[in-house]
């Protein structure tokens, strides 16, 4: 897979960025010359996440953010913008998991997390950040999903729920964004093996967990020039079901 050329013109806004995920993408962009935006919510994590990073003030700005806050979104969206001049690329990277119990045992705090988690945040950075983007004609936004958002397996309700709400965001706002030389993509884990467990110790189980690299590998795809008609996708990103 060809590594895209123009990282070096482009700024990210990386959400989650002190997640398995987020540290790794960070990390690969950062190689590749991008301007960063690392926003997280654990101002601790995000100081050392940024520290290893070892870039110059000129190419990274480290935002402690309450994604849950419309306000507070728009505000680190404004933040971005005055110190790079632009915004190019969104890679919403927040995740978590709630679940364990059937539906009806299940309490609502679980559905109230995961929808929080997963539609809020997701909404509030789409309407903070993507306005930048379209202003460019160029950009690039890359949510991470799940092959449950649309086959949802038993005790996994409200997990299933967040990331089906999330999709559909992201399938609407792909549609939203026609012609505009800005793409919305979704990436599909089943689970993220931040351990890279799979490559330690293989087994049936883990075989279809996939990576950060992986998962950074292909985000670095769609960040190319050359990936401009990929728009409105599903990727999956974890062999069979």
């Amino acid at each position: 897979m060809d590594i895209p050329p123009t990282l070096e013109k482009r700024v990210a806004v990386i959400t989650g960025a002190t997640g398995g995920l987020g540290t790794t993408v960070a990390r690969q962009m950062a190689v590749l010359g991008a301007r960063l935006a690392l926003l997280d919510i654990d101002p601790a994590r995000l100081d050392a996440s940024s520290s290893s990073l070892q870039l110059p003030e000129a190419r990274l700005l480290t935002l402690t953010v309450d994604l849950l806050s419309p306000e507070a979104a728009r505000a680190a969206a404004e933040a971005v913008r005055t110190r790079f001049g632009k915004i190019d690329i969104l890679l919403h990277l927040v995740g978590g998991w709630t679940g364990g119990k059937n539906l009806i045992e299940a309490p609502a705090d679980d559905l109230a997390f995961m929808i929080n988690q997963h539609i809020w945040t997701s909404f509030n950075v789409i309407q903070a950040f993507v306005p930048h983007l379209t202003r460019n004609g160029w950009g690039r936004i890359v949510m991470i999903s799940s092959p449950y958002a649309a086959r949802p397996s038993a005790r996994g309700g409200p997990y299933a729920v967040g990331k089906a709400g999330q999709e559909a965001l992201m399938m609407t706002l792909s549609q939203e964004l026609q012609g505009t030389g800005v793409t919305a993509n979704l990436l599909l884990a089943k689970t993220i093996d931040a351990k890279r467990e799979k490559i330690a110790n293989p087994s049936p189980e883990n075989s279809t967990w996939t990576t950060p690299e992986e998962l950074s590998a292909e985000i670095m795809h769609l960040l190319g020039d050359e990936a401009g008609t990929i728009n409105g996708a599903r990727i999956p990103l974890y062999g069979s079901y």
